[in-house]
């Protein structure tokens, strides 16, 4: 069955669409977050690779949105959904939204993400849509990568001098409260994960506290406690951030509306 028919025929479209929109706006966020340090990483290497890092996002964002984009049915592509929507119609986490502060809480966002995307990711694997499945299997890959170097060098920094370890630590305490939102459920991701398409996302809970605990631990920091976590994005509700983010990411197509190469 085609992803075309089993969209028509299993799910509410609205919901799909809302659903491929909170992955796609998650990658382009973050992508363009961390391209933020391009020229300026502490070290070249980093620069490089923070820099292939926001690509690979980038070009995740193309994936999920385009595929947004077919099962709205209202003919925008990738490149409208992303630079002409106002701040309220973006549906990312507000964890990606965060500034990037220093290398250390780049690191720890980054860390956090990848944990929840993974999971995430090796889930929609098993989608009986064929084309989120295809993708879901293609950006795997990347985010595996991803996944590996962010834990490494958390734990690198945070058993490493005390200054690092107090930075890892205090990026690790400010985000905390931001992670709470990767598992909260409302009627979009019920309705997929009904349909079978996405897993519940509860579901990933466990598997996330086990990687971020095992790699605490190696890091020498101690895991916050789950207490209030803030969230509204997954819904349009950001923080002052996002508005900030998209002046510069949408300035080219505001300021020349339709202009190409």
């Amino acid at each position: 069955m085609s992803a075309q028919a089993l969209t028509d025929a299993a799910i509410d479209r609205s919901a799909l669409f809302e659903f491929l929109l909170r992955l796609g706006d998650n990658a382009l966020i973050l992508g363009h977050r961390v391209s933020e340090w391009c020229g300026h990483s502490p070290a070249l290497e980093e620069d490089i690779a923070l820099s292939n890092t926001a690509l690979d996002l980038i070009g995740q964002t193309q994936l999920w949105l385009g595929l947004a984009g077919e099962v709205e049915g209202k003919g925008r592509t990738a490149d409208n959904i992303a630079f002409l929507r106002d701040g309220h119609a973006f549906r990312n986490l507000l964890l990606v939204e965060r500034p990037n502060g220093d290398f250390g809480k780049t690191l720890m966002r980054q860390f956090l993400f990848d944990a929840w995307h993974y999971l995430l990711l090796k889930g929609l694997k098993g989608s009986p849509d064929p084309r989120i499945a295809e993708i879901a299997e293609k950006t795997l890959k990347e985010v595996s990568y991803h996944l590996d170097r962010s834990r490494d060098l958390v734990i690198r920094l945070g058993d490493g001098t005390a200054e690092s370890h107090r930075r890892m630590q205090q990026a690790l305490d400010e985000l905390w409260p931001y992670t709470g939102e990767m598992f909260m459920a409302d009627d979009a991701d019920m309705i997929v994960a009904s349909a079978g398409l996405a897993p519940e996302p509860s579901s990933l809970k466990a598997g996330w506290d086990e990687i971020i605990s095992e790699a605490l631990d190696e890091a020498t920091l101690k895991k916050p406690a789950d207490g209030f976590m803030h969230k509204g994005g997954k819904r349009g509700v950001h923080t002052e951030h996002l508005g900030y983010i998209l002046a510069d990411l949408q300035f080219l197509q505001r300021a020349y509306p339709g202009a190409t190469w």
